[in-house]
């Protein structure tokens, strides 16, 4: 049995026994590369939780992440990271999420959960040490004979048509993403997750996974599509951004600059450098000011942004970058920033002045700095000019 007929079967059977109406977990929506789902905790409240099914599969397991920072939630994703073999499989992962969600919130188990765990028992092993692409070349095509999960699973169909057609080489492409995003997701879907590890020495098969969608949601926004923001990989890394902002407040002095920088020969955006390792999204990403060198706006003297949510202490797996870099331009606009070549008060000259550059050993240390300071003195009240 193919894998990618294995894979198809054990969501249509999740589906089946956890439908968009059950009362604790519910599959909202589902496809070969994505899981969408809610846990509904004793209150009625509902959380999101996402998986990504990678290329490696089910060598690799899923990719899950939460949007939320319940200590609870997150932990219990966290979980699905560090398991192998057999319960790599999706129909495991979701048995082994909705134990330890019952479990962390001291609520009883759902009676559906047996229905999945014995499907998981009766469910082939055969192809359990190949990858998706793998099998997809070695076997035949479908004949679209599936076995039948019931008629509770019928009602998904639609969700998983696709399965019959797809390229497991090409993961299906969005039509709603901006046609220069579209450019660059198709660019990185052929060189495939070895080759974009391979790029980065500092990568890893969750964070690659988490990238792409992070990736795919931008392309795919208001903001991107609007140039609110611009994002361009250097040298199609997926671990290095470089991403343009532009003032979206008309009345702020910030706003004024950039028109008078762009003018002046530049250009009419904050050019940010967000990099990105293995340990994301369990850890921030690292962002700096590259260009034009500022004052205020929670910008250090080395390029460095004072944000808690940049720290450890202050992030979370559940954010996402779209978010993080709107979140970055208002805090700027908050802080009053401004473009500093503009503002000769201190005697640093014009643009052409090197004192004018920031450097990314420059912008390391002064987060460094900050940090420390904020951990004795804690981050309610910056010290001026660091943040």
């Amino acid at each position: 049995m193919a894998c990618l007929k294995d894979l198809k079967q054990e969501i249509q059977t999740i589906q089946s026994v956890f439908p968009k109406n059950h009362e604790r977990f519910q599959i909202t929506s589902a496809s070969l590369d994505e899981l969408n789902c809610k846990f509904v905790d004793k209150d009625g409240k509902k959380y999101e939780i996402n998986a990504s099914i990678t290329e490696t599969y089910p060598m690799t397991p899923p990719v899950w992440f939460a949007e939320s920072d319940e200590s609870s939630i997150l932990n219990a994703v966290k979980i699905l990271s560090d398991t192998s073999g057999d319960d790599n499989h999706v129909i495991k992962q979701v048995e082994i999420l909705v134990r330890e969600l019952c479990r962390s919130n001291s609520i009883p188990e759902p009676v559906d959960l047996e229905k999945l765990i014995v499907s998981n028992s009766l469910s082939s092993e055969a192809n359990a040490s190949k990858t998706v692409a793998e099998v997809a070349d070695e076997a035949p095509a479908e004949d679209g004979s599936d076995v039948d999960t019931g008629d509770e699973a019928s009602e998904h169909d639609d969700d998983l048509d696709y399965f019959e057609e797809v390229d497991a080489k090409k993961i299906k492409t969005d039509d709603d993403m901006d046609s220069e995003g579209l450019a660059v997701w198709n660019r990185l879907q052929q060189n495939g997750m070895k080759n974009i590890l391979k790029s980065s020495s500092s990568g890893s098969t969750q964070a690659t996974d988490r990238l792409m969608k992070e990736l795919r949601d931008i392309y795919r926004s208001d903001g991107f599509k609007n140039k609110i923001y611009t994002v361009e990989l250097v040298n199609d890394n997926l671990y290095k951004w470089n991403v343009g902002i532009k003032s979206t407040d008309p009345d702020s002095p910030l706003t004024k600059d950039l028109e008078r920088l762009k003018k002046s020969g530049g250009k009419d955006c904050i050019l940010l450098e967000i990099l990105f390792d293995d340990k994301f999204p369990f850890e921030p990403p690292f962002v700096r000011v590259v260009d034009p060198v500022m004052s205020g706006g929670f910008v250090t003297s080395g390029g460095a942004l004072c944000m808690e949510l940049l720290t450890n202490q202050g992030w979370s797996s559940a954010y996402a970058i779209e978010t993080l870099i709107m979140q970055i331009l208002a805090t700027m606009i908050k802080g009053n920033a401004r473009v500093r070549q503009f503002d000769d008060t201190k005697g640093l000259g014009t643009r052409n002045n090197p004192n004018l550059r920031y450097t990314f050993y420059g912008a390391v240390r002064s987060f460094k700095n900050l940090v420390k300071v904020h951990k004795e003195r804690g981050w309610h009240t910056p010290p001026n000019e660091e943040g």
